[in-house]
């Protein structure tokens, strides 16, 4: 099979994480970007991209690369694209654009409308008539990147993004997005060979994500629809290959997922059973300060309010609370926490011995690992 020039997309800090799992499912020239890692790798690397990275949020292919002096070239080039290749009259069309630091293009409307006034006139040109353009259920999404004078045309093979993994049916008010769940469990190093525990669990997203890379249950798994079922170079047959049913990897050890709240907790359980780990998860409600579950050599990694309901005195409390805990009745263990109160985490009042920035959304936050040992060296 023909070698595409691949981009899997991906949150700020989760880069090399996402380069380990693509050079793991066998892809070629594996680079890092930004936000991205690129890499090659035939219509099998796609569709196993997007059915088992857990930190990607788009598969681009792309389909062309070039350097332009104007709108008018930047044009032009869009046009001598062999869109019916890609296209077919009957099929409709959607187009995904992104601008930085361009002195022809001030917004990625004007970008997009030039790339679809360029389609539309290749194959008035060439067929008389021309496919329609469908921003809610498109056959194909049009990727177009430009970065000063430098633009790629990419074919969005994901459609909706990947973090939709389709077991979450039931979340609370901050729900954590799926693929920055599992890139935390994958900065910590954890793949399923201790215990996990979660103490602030939300809808269940970390632990269910911990639950679904200790068994090696793929990302996808439960994901009905994706962008490439539309091309018309689609092979069913290959995806069927793919898709069949493996024997999950046995876990011996405990997740273990609680929150305070019965009504998230309820949550978690749902979705839990929609992914089909609700027997490798132990829930329960409780406070952390009075969470009564027993854990050695095992990891703690927790996504906690950051503040946006919380009037600051009670923030630094609840943190310096989850320091005592963690020093106190969890000794012997490894603790992750994500948070963007960057203030409020020093009243936790262990020292970090690593620090990640990582964007939870639009917030930028410290991911720190503490490690927890008795007496003086907490």
């Amino acid at each position: 099979m023909k070698d595409y020039k691949l981009i899997a997309k991906t949150f700020a800090g989760l880069e090399d994480v996402l380069a380990k799992e693509v050079k793991r499912l066998g892809g070629k020239n594996v680079r890092r970007g930004k936000r991205a890692v690129f890499y090659e790798g035939d219509l099998e690397m796609i569709y196993r991209s997007n059915y088992y990275l857990r930190t990607a949020l788009k598969v681009l292919k792309e389909i062309d690369h070039f350097q332009f002096k104007n709108v008018d070239q930047f044009y032009l080039k869009c046009k001598n694209i062999d869109w019916s290749k890609h296209l077919g009259l009957e099929d409709t069309f959607s187009i995904d654009s992104v601008v930085v630091n361009s002195r022809d293009f001030r917004n990625s409307m004007f970008a997009s409308l030039k790339v679809k006034d360029a389609i539309a006139d290749y194959f008035r040109e060439k067929q008389g008539k021309r496919p329609n353009v469908d921003t809610d259920n498109p056959d194909l999404i049009i990727n177009v990147h430009i970065f000063q004078n430098t633009c790629t045309i990419s074919l969005d093979s994901s459609g909706e993004s990947l973090h939709k993994r389709g077991y979450r049916i039931k979340q609370g008010d901050a729900p954590l997005n799926e693929v920055l769940a599992a890139g935390m469990i994958m900065l910590a190093g954890w793949y399923g060979n201790s215990d996990f525990m979660d103490p602030m669990c939300g809808s269940g997203t970390i632990a269910i994500e911990a639950a679904m890379i200790a068994q090696n249950i793929p990302a996808a798994k439960f994901r009905k629809e994706f962008a490439f079922q539309n091309w018309n170079d689609y092979d069913q047959l290959l995806w069927d290959k793919i898709t069949e049913p493996t024997e999950k990897r046995e876990y011996r050890y405990t997740i273990y997922a609680s929150d305070i709240s019965a009504g998230n907790l309820l949550n978690a359980q749902t979705n839990a059973r929609r992914a089909l780990v609700f027997n490798k998860i132990k829930f329960a409600v409780a406070d952390f300060k009075d969470l009564p579950i027993e854990m050695h050599n095992g990891t703690i990694i927790t996504n906690p309010p950051y503040g946006e309901r919380l009037k600051s005195e009670n923030l630094d409390s609840l943190y310096q609370m989850i320091g005592e805990r963690l020093k106190h009745h969890y000794c012997g263990n490894e603790a992750w926490i994500i948070s963007s109160a960057k203030e409020s985490m020093k009243y936790i009042g262990l020292k970090p011995t690593s620090k990640q920035e990582l964007f939870n959304g639009a917030l930028e936050c410290n991911f720190n690992k503490y490690e927890i040992f008795e007496g003086k060296r907490s």
